[in-house]
């Protein structure tokens, strides 16, 4: 995947088009390895787009760009309900060669528009998940997600929701390395759960006490220890009951769930970069033994520990076998 074209539209978000920037369209970053796309902005009408806030885009480039790019990603625009004939066209054409197709936000609607979400599971804006289920009924909208990967389709919820669902198509083709640097360049995280919902519905209580963060970070250089909110909660001085109520409070989860994530992705790294056995890395990540490792890796990320292996990790020997 190495040629990246952005569709943007008259009414254009522009933060947007930035998250789809900031994530395929750097052209230098020296401090890592990653890819370096070939990363363009077309419009039906090359020239002046009119921005949805006070100021414009010159766009020189039209919908030609689009006919022989890797990965396609529709720009939300403020005027999301109308079609527009020529960017279906060309949806269409890509969608059926195999290109991947991406859009957040409203930009959903122009997928919708291209007959590309019929049958499909996909996301929006919450704010307009209602109007994608009436615009396309056989849709499976789904309002509580951050992203939905069906097949060769992507989509995205709110603006932000576009550095999520491009840093997990980073994590597919190229790994976990890859959307983790490009995670560490953006000064975001690497992976927020595609299940978690879209917004939080009641405000978070302020902690009037020192925060977790120096715990969280001890966590994650501690995996491999026993980790129970008993102990936790000594380090930190409170009760059990106190910190599992303070941690949900500032992680919005509960400390089981999220040191098991730290786990997998703990293991993702490792099943990238050594030749470490799946017993020996269930080990080195704090899971009891191989099978609670496959168990919690496959939940988390749909495939095996050894599959992911195959797709993403090193090609020297493992150790031995797991």
């Amino acid at each position: 995947m190495r040629k990246v074209v952005a569709i943007v539209e008259d009414g254009v978000e522009a933060f947007g088009l930035g998250a789809i920037c900031e994530v395929w369209g750097e052209p230098y970053h020296p401090e890592d390895d990653n890819p370096v796309f070939d990363f363009t902005v077309c419009t039906p009408r090359p020239g002046r787009i009119r921005g949805a806030f006070g100021y414009d885009l010159v766009v020189e480039v039209g919908l030609e760009a689009v006919e022989d790019a890797d990965l396609v990603c529709v720009v939300p625009k403020r005027e999301f309900l109308e079609a527009n004939d020529a960017v279906s066209r060309v949806l269409r054409r890509a969608a059926a060669r195999g290109a991947w197709i991406f859009a957040h936000c409203t930009g959903a609607f122009a997928l919708a528009h291209a007959g590309l979400l019929d049958g499909r599971r996909c996301t929006t804006h919450w704010r307009h998940a209602d109007e994608l289920a009436e615009l396309c009924p056989t849709a499976e909208v789904d309002r509580d997600v951050l992203y939905v990967e069906s097949d060769n389709i992507l989509t995205g919820a709110g603006s932000a929701a576009a550095l999520d669902a491009s840093l997990h198509l980073l994590r597919k083709v190229y790994g976990t390395r890859a959307a983790g640097m490009t995670a560490r360049r953006m000064v975001v995280p690497p992976h927020r759960d595609g299940g978690q919902a879209q917004f939080i519905r009641s405000a978070v209580p302020e902690c009037d006490a020192q925060t977790l963060g120096p715990l969280l970070t001890w966590i994650t250089e501690h995996l491999e220890e026993p980790l129970s909110v008993e102990t936790l909660a000594r380090q930190n001085a409170m009760s059990a009951r106190t910190f599992a109520r303070r941690f949900r409070e500032e992680t919005g989860t509960t400390p089981h769930a999220w040191i098991t994530m730290q786990r997998v992705l703990r293991a993702e790294e490792l099943l990238e970069t050594t030749s470490r056995s799946i017993d020996q890395i269930a080990d080195d990540v704090g899971f009891a033994n191989a099978a609670t490792l496959r168990h919690h890796f496959t939940r988390a990320r749909g495939v095996s520990p050894q599959r992911y292996r195959r797709t993403f990790g090193a090609s020297v020997q493992t150790e031995q076998a797991g």
